[in-house]
């Protein structure tokens, strides 16, 4: 006869998977909130590099037209919906209806930093041929590139950077001594533009995303970026986003959508540079 009568103890409070739950880069974009309509126009106006001219023979002032370049996006519909019955929820461990709400809000949020990823990777200009790691020649090389195409260092430049790629930074004096920064972010993880968000950082001028889920993240092909705000655009439905919840009395289940309709373009080429990095030194092992 046994004499022991083992319970099994289950945690109601539920633990969050490790995934990204919130959108990363929609604040480095250039946003325009649509309110109706299926798309949305950006106009880039500039002077089109024209010079200052001198009064001409006749007495006059020559006179030019501005450059004026209107980008359009579609924007397009994207939705996540989850179901559960009354049975899976009242049987399952934990708070299942606010299980539901949380997973929506994240697949759609991925999505936004996906449909932003997708454009980034569309650039043409490149900080050199092959992937290399990141050390103080490299940041600086694309910083300088976006210079040499008179993008201007005004606080609204970014970069969107793998994991691997903070890493080699972190071993880099210019960028975690206190000689030439005002933050650590070794000891501190924390960053002057988003100190409520560790994994943004600020240095050279440039606000410092990290991003896990670039392209290629964890391989000797990684994607990283930097660019200017002006150069990406964001259009999106934001009165229209929608996180409702809901009961089906008749088939007895519970659901949560969350739908957003939006659409991303690249706006000036020359404000975004891609910088391919190896990352592989630091991709987990068997």
């Amino acid at each position: 006869m046994a004499d022991t009568a083992f319970q099994v103890q289950y945690r109601q409070e539920f633990i969050a998977s490790f995934e990204v739950h919130q959108s990363l880069l929609r604040e480095s974009t250039t946003t325009e909130s649509v309110v109706k309509g299926n798309q949305a126009t950006f106009l880039v106006a500039g002077s089109g590099g024209a010079s200052a001219v001198t009064r001409g023979v006749n007495g006059l002032i020559p006179a030019r037209a501005d450059d004026l370049t209107q980008s359009t996006v579609t924007l397009a519909e994207w939705h996540d919906l989850v179901r559960k019955t009354d049975f899976n929820i009242f049987a399952s461990q934990g708070n299942q209806r606010q299980i539901m709400q949380m997973t929506t809000m994240a697949v759609v949020n991925r999505k936004i930093d996906s449909d932003i990823t997708d454009i980034l990777t569309t650039g043409t200009v490149f900080a050199g041929v092959t992937a290399t790691t990141a050390s103080l020649s490299l940041a600086t090389r694309a910083v300088t590139i976006l210079g040499n195409s008179d993008v201007p260092m005004d606080g609204q430049i970014f970069a969107a950077i793998t994991p691997a790629f903070l890493a080699y930074l972190m071993q880099t004096n210019e960028f975690n001594s206190a000689d030439f920064v005002n933050r650590k972010p070794l000891t501190s993880g924390e960053v002057s533009w988003k100190d409520a968000k560790p994994g943004y950082y600020e240095w050279l001028g440039v606000k410092w995303i990290v991003h896990p889920t670039l392209q290629g993240a964890g391989t000797s092909a990684e994607e990283c970026y930097m660019y200017h705000r002006s150069a990406i655009g964001h259009a999106a439905d934001v009165a229209g986003l929608e996180a409702p919840v809901g009961y089906n009395d008749e088939q007895k289940y519970s659901w949560s959508r969350c739908s957003i309709n939006m659409g991303t373009l690249l706006l000036q080429d020359s404000g975004l540079v891609t910088i391919r990095h190896d990352g592989s030194a630091f991709a987990a092992t068997a």
